[in-house]
């Protein structure tokens, strides 16, 4: 009976959007390996519009894991087992294809935002969603060239940085990367948390006008939903088997 009623209260649409958004992620990582590993001759990879679609995976992953936060019950525990996630992801890739290595990439963000969050959550629930969207959101566009050295309104460069604040791991991991410092996939916590405390802004506003009921929040579409739900473990587990099927190709090829 537990198990159904957790399941009767779970707003399902956020678990399809997560699904849609997993798919997408998948087929964007399905090209990167036909350009860099198979040599597709897809110039536009490297447009803009496929650098909209990269961002759109990974600011639709980062927002919703901010606006799920309350619902989570062990939102430390949640947050731990994410960042190990994360660590191991920056352990396969820097052994096994250190050409492609990941430091400091989204599992490690989303883990270090769930664990401050699951810390701080007590705090900001005494605060209006309105105003943790509007102080979250300046701060997020003020910061968002902050790895590349300064602070400003998107590439607008207002107040330049000192080249202290960018010395080692520590600072690269906040977001200020040393010289030398690459990663194939690096969202560190600036300017990145401030995006997920938006989206968590986003469900308390929603949820202070009573706007998380119905049944609309409820929808469940099949497959999108059951991807959803085992998203982590998917995440994890699509990387090698695109890599198994390049090898397929290469070897048959």
């Amino acid at each position: 009976m537990a198990v159904r009623k957790k399941r009767k209260h779970r707003l399902a649409l956020l678990d399809s959007l997560r699904g849609l958004t997993l798919i997408s992620m998948i087929l964007y990582h399905a090209a990167w390996d036909a350009v860099y590993l198979l040599g597709a001759d897809w110039t536009w990879y490297n447009g803009e519009m496929a650098f909209i679609w990269q961002q759109s995976i990974c600011w639709t992953f980062i927002l919703l894991s901010g606006f799920c936060i309350p619902f989570s019950r062990k939102p430390l525990t949640r947050g731990l087992i994410v960042f190990a996630c994360g660590a191991l992801v920056t352990l396969v890739t820097c052994f096994v294809v250190p050409d492609q290595r990941v430091i400091f990439g989204v599992l490690t963000l989303i883990g270090s935002c769930m664990i401050l969050l699951g810390i701080l959550d007590t705090y900001l629930r005494h605060l209006g969603g309105t105003e943790i969207m509007a102080v979250s959101g300046l701060l997020f566009i003020i910061t968002r060239c902050i790895n590349e050295g300064f602070l400003g309104i998107w590439r607008l460069n207002l107040i330049q940085l000192p080249a202290g604040f960018y010395a080692n791991w520590v600072t690269a991991y906040l977001g200020f990367p040393f010289r030398g410092f690459w990663s194939t996939d690096y969202f560190p916590i600036l300017p990145w948390i401030f995006l997920y405390l938006f989206g968590y802004g986003l469900h308390l506003f929603l949820r202070e006008r009573g706007l998380l009921r119905g049944e609309f929040w409820r929808t469940r579409i099949p497959v999108l939903d059951f991807l959803g739900r085992h998203s982590l473990l998917i995440y994890l587990a699509h990387q090698p088997l695109l890599y198994m099927a390049v090898l397929l190709i290469q070897w048959f090829t």
